[in-house]
């Protein structure tokens, strides 16, 4: 992109009064500990902008340029409609359902063109949006829902059933938005009636005071204990990772001009950090035209490529494997890609090439990041070649690798886990002060779990997960969440769940069981008492009988052990 959008966007939010200053994130000491990890870009500028300033900064360039259309239906809103849309929500929210700032509103949908507007809205209205998996059952749902203790929810009718099931379940009466057209459910409310009342009085949002300390969303993050968890995220830190990405060298589109629009088929799910923030919040600061896929479908992921003519791809490492190696996938799917940008884990040097392959002018790159970093820790420059790395720190930041045993900071091609700190790390997670105090650090790192390296040239390397995490096609899926569903079975005595490989998901879910004494039990049965009670990417694949799980002096399952032995 040129830099004139760059300088356009720090212009407008350096107008800001009384900004905060990333650089100054940073935790000095007396003594600074030696081998940390610097970033090779440019320090963020001080800022208050909230999400929403930072979105909307240039709409006056292409109010009438498209900013959503579905790939399925062909509807979708200008940049113009989708800002006056989420003024229009935002207004009712606070009128009609008489939300206060901080309230908690679920959003449980699917990529449409009416997702920028609901979110935005609710941020709008000063309230915090949760993003939550449209796919989940009543049982995930219930507890998300539960935790956050959210005063409405923002649906579609492929959900509602689950979300219904749940408030029940909860005996709690909330507002429940639907965003389809027809045939709604008997007292829930019409997103039309809300984001296209245009009659309503919008002096109500004066009342609305956000700031960048303030809470902007609560997304879910798995972790290695117990059910996912709520990630505290400020419009701060979301400001943050979005001025990062919006560097210069990281970039990936070219610049919207009044001949111009760069248009990314938005795959990756807004619900996910990595979607919501590089791929919905980002590319609408840059004005390109974002063409929602609500599913995943290999005819309808290509007919979108060539019929929209995709410039650049988000994708999580089974799409990028897709591209590269399905007999399916021809030079002319991907004639009109420039760029790809890879997430959510790793993928090798080789199958990055089996894309290349396909398109040499497609500049590829790696990034890394978690949830609880608002999906970013590193990125390549968007004119690099190592497809080995997931590239440079992002800007005002720094990662440590640190010692498993010594927590000391190693130096260049010396394994570790990394540590990473800046200014879009999470303040904690919701209501869990425990699970937060084992991940943050009182000077500010947060413990990734993942292992890594960096090389002299300062390229960050992610080689093995220290957290016993399965990746199912980009997304986490918790061993523990599992385990403790099996041990609600009570044929099962005790469980373990590992990832194994898979060709097309990269790792899926494998039960290990030890029956109890005098019980029977066959691997359907087990699949069939899990199964039921998570959503698809959860789901066990394979289950095999063993006569113990092996376990440290404290209880600890050896997960190493338990592979070695049996995969």
């Amino acid at each position: 992109m040129a830099s004139a959008v760059r300088s356009k966007v720090l212009k407008v939010l350096n107008k800001q009064k009384n900004g905060l200053s990333f650089a100054a994130v940073r935790q000095n000491s007396s003594a600074p500990e030696k081998n940390i990890l610097t970033s090779v870009y440019k320090d963020l500028p001080a800022t208050s902008s909230t999400v929403n300033d930072f979105v909307w900064h240039n709409l006056d360039r292409w109010p009438d340029k498209t900013a959503t259309v579905c790939a399925v239906t062909g509807l979708g809103y200008t940049y113009a409609q989708t800002h006056k849309m989420s003024i229009s929500f935002a207004a009712s929210l606070r009128t009609k359902l008489k939300l206060q700032n901080d309230d908690k509103v679920a959003i449980v949908l699917p990529n449409i063109p009416e997702y920028p507007v609901t979110i935005l809205g609710v941020l709008q209205a000063g309230c915090i949006a949760s993003m939550m998996n449209p796919i989940y059952t009543a049982e995930e749902l219930k507890r998300q829902i539960q935790l956050i203790k959210c005063k409405a929810v923002i649906a579609s009718k492929i959900s509602y059933a689950n979300i219904k099931k749940a408030l029940t379940e909860l005996k709690v009466d909330i507002p429940i938005i639907l965003v389809d057209n027809d045939g709604l459910p008997e007292g829930t409310i019409k997103f039309s009636e809300f984001a296209q009342d245009f009659s309503i009085d919008t002096t109500c949002l004066k009342e609305v005071k956000r700031g960048p300390k303030d809470l902007a969303i609560l997304p879910f993050s798995s972790g290695t204990t117990g059910f996912p968890k709520a990630v505290v995220l400020t419009h701060s830190s979301v400001v943050a990772m979005n001025q990062q990405i919006i560097d210069p060298e990281i970039v990936a589109i070219k610049e919207t001009t009044s001949t111009n629009q760069a248009v990314l088929p938005a795959i990756l799910p807004f619900f996910h950090i990595f979607g919501f923030n590089a791929l919905m919040m980002n590319q609408m600061a840059l004005g390109v035209k974002l063409v929602t896929m609500p599913y995943f479908k290999p005819e309808l992921f290509l007919q979108t490529l060539v019929q929209h003519k995709a410039e650049v791809l988000f994708l999580v490492p089974p799409m990028v494997v897709f591209l590269g190696k399905h007999p399916a996938v021809t030079p002319k799917h991907l004639e009109s890609v420039y760029g790809i940008v890879s997430g959510a884990a790793p993928i090798s040097k080789q199958d990055a090439e089996a894309v290349i392959a396909k398109n040499k002018n497609i500049m590829f790159r790696q990034g890394y990041g978690l949830t609880e970093t608002n999906g970013g820790i590193s990125v390549a420059r968007n004119v690099d070649s190592n497809h080995a790395s997931v590239g440079f720190v992002f800007a005002s930041s720094e990662v440590k690798i640190a010692d498993v045993n010594t927590q000391e900071a190693l130096g260049p091609g010396q394994e570790g886990e990394i540590w990473f700190r800046g200014p879009n790390v999470m303040s904690s997670y919701y209501e869990n002060e425990e699970a937060t105090k084992e991940v943050l650090t009182q000077d500010g790192w947060y413990k990734t779990g993942d292992i890594g390296r960096y090389d002299e040239n300062k390229y960050l390397y992610v080689t093995d997960r220290l957290k016993e995490l399965i990746k199912v096609k980009g997304f986490q899926v918790p061993p523990a969440e599992l385990e403790m569903v099996l041990r609600t079975n009570p044929k099962v005595l005790d469980c373990a769940v590992l990832g194994i490989p898979d060709p097309i998901s990269g790792e899926v879910p494998k039960a290990f069981i030890v029956t109890q004494a005098g019980q029977e039990l066959k691997p359907e049965e087990i699949l069939d008492y899990v199964n039921t009670k998570v959503t698809a990417f959860k789901k066990i694949k394979e289950v095999q009988f063993v006569p113990e799980i092996p376990k440290n002096a404290a209880g600890k399952i050896l997960r190493k052990q338990l592979k070695e032995k049996y995969c």
